[in-house]
């Protein structure tokens, strides 16, 4: 597949802008479920969706990104940016990762509410009830929004950085402002 071109016309940019909005919307979508697991609970599967889509549209975007920094005149501002670039797939790894996680914390809570009314009296036996037991503790909650909290501001920052560079790498000596122009 030919992610370089789409109807003629480098496929990057359209890339990149769906990156510049999901892998923050993904980020912050991780940290409320993170946060309230009844809110992982409402999405649903939509949570780790929206994870894979996001890691699928920044890999799109990474390779786009070569094909054409192998197209351009760019110097070093272009190398820049693609150096860059690349190290926005770890961060969409974490982040697709944590929301299957914090998707399965969210399911855990119900499971072990069914499995203490159904057991009522009787002590609760098997692997699936301790795996419930502890995925619902407060310092499994805690370790899983830590953790959210820095791969998303981490990512969320280096796509920041990512897409800075790029506007550089693009705008850089062509764009000026002259004399009469809005500069002031």
């Amino acid at each position: 597949m030919d992610v370089g071109l789409i109807n003629g016309l480098p496929g990057h940019p359209v890339f990149a802008h769906g990156a510049v909005v999901l892998v923050p919307l993904t980020a912050l979508a991780l940290v409320v479920c993170a946060l309230w697991l009844s809110a992982a609970r409402r999405l649903g599967w939509v949570l780790p969706a929206l994870g894979l889509v996001t890691l699928v549209l920044v890999v799109l975007t990474t390779e786009s990104g070569e094909w054409l920094e192998e197209r351009v005149q760019g110097g070093t501002l272009v190398e820049e940016h693609a150096e860059m670039g690349s190290g926005l797939t770890p961060w969409a790894i974490a982040l697709f990762v944590l929301t299957v996680a914090v998707w399965l914390l969210g399911r855990a809570g119900p499971r072990r509410e069914r499995e203490r009314s159904d057991s009522a009296d009787s002590p609760t036996q098997g692997g699936a009830s301790a795996v419930a037991r502890l995925a619902s503790s407060l310092p499994v909650h805690i370790v899983a929004l830590v953790i959210a909290l820095v791969v998303a501001v981490g990512a969320v920052i280096d796509v920041y950085r990512i897409g800075d560079s790029g506007a550089k790498a693009v705008w850089h000596g062509r764009f000026s402002v002259g004399e009469s122009g809005g500069g002031r």
